[in-house]
This record gives C-alpha cells, structure tokens and sequence, in this order.
C-alpha cells in the first residue's frame, strides 16, 4: 500500500467540485461531482487521489469523515479584511431608515472608519484582522481576498496593503490583495476630487505595483463615488501598471458599470444588485465573473438582492462571497450560501460552486484551490452534517467539524 501524509476515509459525502479548468457557468453550476462513501488522499500538501469505497493507502494521519461530509475549504473573493474600530452605532440607524449614504453623510461609512485605520498601527491591524481570520479558519474559509480601501493615502494604502502579507505569513489562508483606493473620496480631498483621482492614478497605482503589494485593482463605482469615466481611467491605470481589474458595479444605482467590467476585461463585477436586464447577456458572454454579495443587503436591512436566478439560468458565471467589513461584519461563507438560497433562490448545488471553485476563479487561484482535485493544495473542510443540502437548511449554527490547509489541520472541533 502506498504512504502518504494524510487519509481522509469513510466520507458520507464528498463534494469535489471537478469539472473544467474556469468558472462554471449556468447549468454548469448544478454539477458538484459528488463521491458517496468516498476517501481523499493528500500527500505534500497536495490531492493525489480522490475516489469511493476503500482506499489502497496508508497514512500517518487517518481522519475518519464517517456520517460526515467533506469538500473544499471557502474561497472568500470579496473582503475588506483589514480596518480598525467598528460601526455598530449604526446599526440604530439602520432600523430608523438611514439609507447608506444618509448614514455617511451623519459621519459614518467609509470614511469614519479611514479615520480609525489611519491612526492605527501596524501591529494593531494585524491583531484585529487575525481575529477575523480566526473566525473565517473556523467557519471554513481557507482562502480570501482582502483590499485596502481604508487608508486613501499614499502611505495609508501601503500600510494596509502590508499588513494583508503579514497576515498571509502568520496565518494559514492564502491572502489575495487588491488595492481599492478608489473607494471613497477623503474628506481632506472634497473640495478637490481631480488632485485625489491624479493622487490615485499617477502615485498610488505606480507605487503599489512597483512593490508588489496587490494582484488587483478595485473601484466603488457608484453614485457619490467614482462614476463610470473615473472609474474607467483608475482600471486602466491599474492594467498599465499590471493590476488586474475588478469593479464594485451597480449596487445602489445602474451606471452601466457591467458593461465597462466586460469592456476592460474584469475578472470579477461585484454587488449587481441593480444589473440590467440588457446587461445580462452582455455578461454571460464574457469571462466575468458575478461575485454576489448578499450579506451586504441583509446588512443593510434591504429587500432587493441581486438577480442570481437571472444571471444563472442566462449563463453567467456566479460566485458568492461575504463582503466582510464594518457594514457587514460577518466572516462566514455559511451564512452567505443560507441567504444565496433562501434569498436569492440559489440552489444548494450553485451556492456550493459559487462559494468554491467559482470564487477561487474570480480572484485567479482556480488553478489551485476550491475543488478536491489531483494536484491541487489539500484546502478541505470536514463537516458533521450528513449531506451537503444541510449546510443551508441548518442554519444559526457553525457546522464545521474539521479545516485544513495544504494538507494540515488548521482547525478542529475537538
């Protein structure tokens, strides 16, 4: 028999995920390569076999998954990771009606929590972001994306951008950067939007890709924001420098940000709460990918999510993710699958892809993570349920028995 590192044997269920090299699109989504009595092999960090009934393997570590099932650990590909202070006086404001940019307007919203992260230190960033990511780890998260978007300054930016590597290195998840200057206009900078968008595209930009410190480059496109020229010239700047483009698209107001997304080439368009029906198509033709976000709605106490049935059964390309940040502060890809189905009538099967393998593509690790394939990193979550349908119909409660990263345990119930 062959030795490896790690056998995980007698799964009531695994949820594999195989299929093609890309993002599952439509009826795509409804395939999750299911194995029933099934074991996985993992050796060097690696999958090395995945299959039903008995394993021909022995191992120096043996997990029984017995009455359990097993499947890839999340891939979060929307998080605002890194921020000090909390927003939760806002919450009040919710219930009494305020609006999102009502509530920003009475001193809240992005830039009261810039205010915070400015004057926090590097040190304390990294202890109140490892907080999240110990809460992601045990809910079964074992990759995200993380933006800046918090310090909109040169040197703010930076800082942020640092802190999500140090937190890549302390932590067992893989952090995938994007800079997000563009989420807001300081306050030092109403009076004069032109010098911040020059600051933005001509020093943040140039400097970020030049050290290294993100893979993508992200904009807040929306009213009171960047509107769809701004956005344009900050994404085009990003590819010059070798950022790749995503966009936060249409979440309160229909700008046509969807079409721009498909124009530039994003890999990812994210909220589409106010997709239109014209842009669908146009969506469904190209290779970008919807991250749906629908925490934020619940967040924000709001009744229209975004159309995942429409953007599904049209042939787009879905995935889902928490948008974890002071307005919305969950770190649990649970949670989101629950709301995706109950609230956006998702079924089970393209909530699952949409948390794994489709969110994995959305941030340009699909090659390596979110589905239990031969070769890819061991990213696995063990959880004590019987079927996969009971992660949204048991909700209220973490299911997570088991995580593990590159072939180690990272997390145990026990």
């Amino acid at each position: 028999m062959k030795k490896v590192d790690l056998l995980i044997k007698d799964a009531n269920e695994i949820v594999t995920l195989k299929g093609p090299k890309r993002a599952r699109k439509g009826k795509e989504m409804l395939d999750i390569g299911l194995v029933k009595r099934g074991f996985v092999a993992i050796d060097g960090g690696r999958i090395i076999d995945v299959g039903e009934d008995k394993p021909g393997y022995e191992a120096e570590e043996v997990i029984s998954a017995k009455g359990k099932i097993v499947l890839p650990g999340f891939v979060d590909p929307h998080t605002h990771l890194v921020f000090s202070g909390y927003r939760e006086f806002e919450l009040d404001l919710k219930i009494r009606g305020y609006t999102y940019q009502e509530i920003a307007e009475r001193g809240g919203g992005i830039n009261y929590t810039v205010k915070l992260t400015r004057s926090a230190s590097r040190e304390r960033l990294v202890e109140e972001a490892g907080e999240r990511i110990k809460n992601m780890i045990s809910h079964g998260t074992t990759t995200c994306e993380a933006k800046s978007g918090y310090g909109l300054s040169l040197d703010d930016e930076i800082k942020i951008l640092e802190v999500n590597r140090i937190l890549a290195d302390k932590y067992p998840v893989d952090i995938v950067s994007t800079f997000l200057g563009a989420h807001a206009i300081p306050e030092e900078y109403a009076d004069s939007r032109e010098e911040y968008l020059d600051l933005v595209v001509n020093e943040m930009i140039p400097e970020i890709s030049r050290r290294g410190l993100a893979r993508f480059c992200d904009v807040f496109c929306e009213k009171g924001y960047f509107d769809l020229k701004e956005a344009e010239k900050i994404l085009t700047a990003g590819k010059k420098h070798g950022l790749l483009p995503k966009i936060h698209a249409d979440e309160f107001n229909n700008l046509g940000c969807v079409s721009l997304a498909c124009k530039l080439g994003c890999i990812s368009a994210d909220h589409l709460l106010k997709i239109s029906d014209e842009e669908i198509p146009i969506l469904s033709r190209s290779r970008t990918i919807a991250v749906l976000l629908p925490a934020t709605v619940f967040s924000l106490m709001g009744k229209d999510f975004a159309p995942a049935r429409k953007l599904i059964d049209s042939g787009c390309a879905v995935a889902l993710g928490t948008d974890l940040n002071p307005n919305c502060y969950t770190e649990n890809m649970q949670f989101v699958i629950q709301l995706a189905c109950f609230y956006m009538r998702m079924r089970v099967e393209e909530a699952l892809v949409a948390s794994t393998v489709n969110s994995a593509y959305s941030i340009g690790v699909g090659n390596e993570v979110g589905s239990i394939e031969v070769g890819k990193k061991a990213d696995i979550q063990i959880m004590d349920v019987p079927s996969y349908k009971f992660i949204p119909y048991h909700f209220g409660v973490n299911l997570v028995d088991t995580v593990i990263k590159s072939g180690k345990v990272i997390y145990s119930r026990s």
